[in-house]
């Protein structure tokens, strides 16, 4: 499961100079040792980078509550099932999220959490519309949106 996390880590961290020192097994937390177990044979002739990924997923996935990591197992296992161009896909619009200003993520991030809330039958409603809607259809349906959304933030 932690497996999920250090691809998560992967994705969200910038790569790394060749100057990563090896992290020796001796030198991980019992825990870690436990959770990285089925490196252990192999862990002396990994890539440090690689040590260091893992280690990194590690350790947030130790610091992770029962309730998170059910979540990460859950979305991994979402992962599992995506096709390799479903997966690039996603950290294609991963990538492009982490470029966003700080403001702009919030505003994805409300929007996501806005569309969660609708219905099953309202989201498939939504999908269709946006898949039926041509380009310039599409680019008014935004224009909408974004002035709603400056009509709800001024001060009134």
């Amino acid at each position: 499961m932690h497996l999920a996390v250090a691809s998560r880590v992967r994705a969200e961290s910038p790569p790394e100079a060749n100057s990563v020192a090896p992290t020796a097994w001796s030198a991980l937390s019992a825990d870690e040792q436990k959770a990285l177990g089925r490196y252990r044979e192999k862990w002396n002739s990994m890539p440090a980078e690689q040590q260091q990924r893992l280690v990194r997923g590690t350790r947030r996935w130790l610091a992770m509550t029962p309730e998170q990591r059910q979540k990460a197992q859950q979305r991994y296992a979402r992962w599992k099932q995506l096709t390799p161009e479903q997966r690039e896909m996603a950290r294609n619009r991963w990538h492009k999220y982490r470029e966003l200003p700080p403001d702009q993520q919030a505003r994805v991030r409300e929007n996501y959490h806005r569309f969660k809330k609708l219905t099953p039958e309202q989201r498939q409603r939504l999908r269709e519309r946006w898949q039926n809607a041509s380009p310039q259809e599409r680019q008014r349906m935004l224009e909408r949106r974004r002035q709603r959304m400056e009509r709800r933030q001024a001060p009134g």
